[in-house]
């Protein structure tokens, strides 16, 4: 009788082991889950395939878990509409366009209308772009993305356009002449209407098309595993999820890890094989990417100066949104929304941020703005904090001065090459943790490395942000909150499929409508690299950030006028 005791008392004993495992091991498996996200049992690919990252064929738009479990407010919801409303784009006719009939930046051409005309300093210049397929016939659609520009290389002057598409094959470009002297026209075609087409499939159903990792580690035995903001598949994975702003991350679970043992982030790679062969037409580099289109008539016109003015208001315009935003002129920026200081002098620079402490959140464009004002400021110095070159981070300081200099990227997707876990922060959550007031100065960047994702993930990240810098203003509205906008690079083949500057310039505008009519400042990066004569690059050449510091300086210290 005390043996059948014994035995039933060592099997409930077992079976509560047994259940002690599992409990554990279903912990691990989904640390950090909350009621807005879905296991990942439950993300399939078509016929419950399992996601490959070798795989290349055209999938239709799947619910995407980086987006679809938001739970919108109302308003968010109206928001979010309203502003996937705002950059929907052109298409051409139903069916496949022929590399033919696609449009061929040689056969086109630009006129200016009245180029004879007496123009002087604040007029607008009209220009008429006419687009043409490969065997010279006019295009009877829109949605080509161009690029324009004045300039006058002897003055080391230039500006943006506006380009306004007829949806017939027609564009408007308007330009404000701003300064006196010959001012020619440029104009290129940045992407055909097909190949806009081809981006936007890709944006809806590859964004896996770059892949990240993250290594997992205890003691001498490690394994790396594929993450993203959504992972198809039946595996399991450890859930990331940011507790705080609700931003989604996943990983695959190591097969014999825990997810607490994670150490590092890292880009895994970029897909390959992305193209059907016909649609590889849409992006040739000496053929259709950024290629130049010329005009059939004068591309110049000469400009006499404006009259009875004070030639330092001239160019000045009081709506915040103006087009342009500014222009060059002997390589230095005139912004027309605010009055620029140029801080030539680290003195002037020193000054500036006395006592103050700069924030710095973003990606690489902006740590450039780090680098920078260490470089320029010999009192300002870098501390070493051990961090992995180009990835942070980094901070520098200036004791005699009381500055301190600090740059953070931002938290996932981002494709450095490794970050340690513990340092992978969210923008929102880093703004929660900043006092603020007049002594404390935010800049922040975040576009290039979302490029690759539906935008609903770009938006979902910018209203977490956004949120934390209303805080952020609310509790102390002396704060200086400044936002270095997107701006455009050099373009080919492949870089067209992850980071084009239609993509930049979706994500751009998107980001402008969310912050307008926030106390925060915009440093226009975007137009500040279009207007610029030197040849475009993510990371723009020192003289163009040079001119992006005097611009956000000049918020921080506002010349007294």
């Amino acid at each position: 009788m005390w043996r059948d005791s014994f035995r039933l008392q060592l099997f409930c004993l077992l079976m509560a082991v047994l259940a002690l495992v599992v409990l554990v091991h279903n912990f691990f498996q989904l640390e950090h889950l909350d009621d807005d996200t879905i296991s990942g049992s439950n993300w399939i690919t078509e016929n419950n395939v399992q996601h490959s990252l070798s795989q290349t064929t055209k999938t239709t738009r799947k619910p995407y878990c980086g987006y679809t479990q938001q739970t919108l407010s109302k308003r968010e919801q109206v928001e979010q509409e309203s502003l996937l409303a705002a950059i929907q784009w052109p298409k051409p006719p139903e069916g496949k366009i022929a590399f033919a009939q696609s449009s061929d930046p040689t056969h086109s051409d630009f006129v200016i209308v009245k180029p004879s005309r007496f123009f002087k300093v604040g007029d607008q210049l009209e220009v008429l772009v006419r687009m043409k397929d490969f065997q010279g016939n006019p295009k009877q659609y829109g949605g080509d993305y161009l690029q324009a520009r004045i300039h006058s290389p002897g003055l080391k002057a230039g500006a943006a356009g506006r380009v306004v598409d007829g949806h017939n094959g027609l564009y408007k470009v308007f330009f404000t002449l701003l300064w006196p002297g010959e001012v020619k026209v440029s104009v290129s075609l940045v992407h055909p209407s097909e190949a806009i087409q081809v981006l936007l499939r890709l944006r809806e159903e590859r964004p896996d098309r770059v892949y990240f990792k993250s290594s997992f580690k205890s003691g001498r035995y490690s394994e790396t595993t594929e993450c993203n903001v959504c992972l198809p598949g039946g595996l399991p994975v450890c859930n990331f999820t940011d507790l705080y702003t609700g931003e989604p991350w996943f990983c695959y679970k190591p097969r014999k890890l825990s997810c607490a043992s994670r150490i590092s982030h890292a880009k895994g790679g970029y897909l390959k094989g992305l193209l059907t062969q016909e649609e590889s037409l849409f992006f040739q580099s000496d053929v259709n990417i950024k290629r130049p289109i010329l005009s059939s008539g004068p591309d110049s016109v000469i400009v006499k100066p404006k009259e009875f003015t004070d030639s330092s208001s001239m160019d000045r315009a009081e709506d915040p949104t103006a087009s342009p935003s500014g222009y060059y002129y002997e390589d230095q920026w005139r912004s027309r929304t605010h009055w620029i200081h140029n801080f030539n002098k680290s003195d002037d620079i020193t000054e500036c941020l006395q006592g103050k402490v700069i924030h710095l959140f973003g990606d690489s464009t902006i740590r450039q703005w780090f680098e920078y004002l260490t470089a320029f400021v010999p009192d300002l110095v870098e501390f070493n904090l051990g961090s992995p070159k180009n990835v942070g981070p980094f901070m520098s300081v200036d004791l005699r001065h009381n500055i301190l200099l600090k740059f953070r990227c931002h938290g996932p997707p981002i494709r450095f090459s490794t970050v340690f876990s513990s340092e992978l922060r969210y923008i929102a959550n880093e703004l929660n943790n900043i006092v603020g007031g007049r002594n404390t100065v935010v800049a922040i960047t975040i576009w290039s490395h979302f490029s690759t994702f539906p935008v609903e993930v770009y938006i979902r990240r910018l209203r977490n942000i956004r949120r934390a810098v209303l805080q952020l203003l609310d509790r102390s509205p002396k704060t200086s909150i400044v936002i270095r906008t997107a701006n455009v690079q050099e373009l080919g083949p492949e870089v067209s499929l992850f980071n084009s500057d239609w993509y930049s310039f979706q994500l751009d505008s998107v980001m402008r409508k969310m912050f307008s009519g926030i106390a925060v400042h915009f440093v226009d990066a975007w137009e500040m690299s279009v207007a610029h004569y030197l040849p475009h690059n993510l990371h723009p050449n020192e003289i163009i950030v040079k001119n992006q510091i005097d611009a956000f300086l000049s918020y921080v210290c506002p010349l007294q006028t």
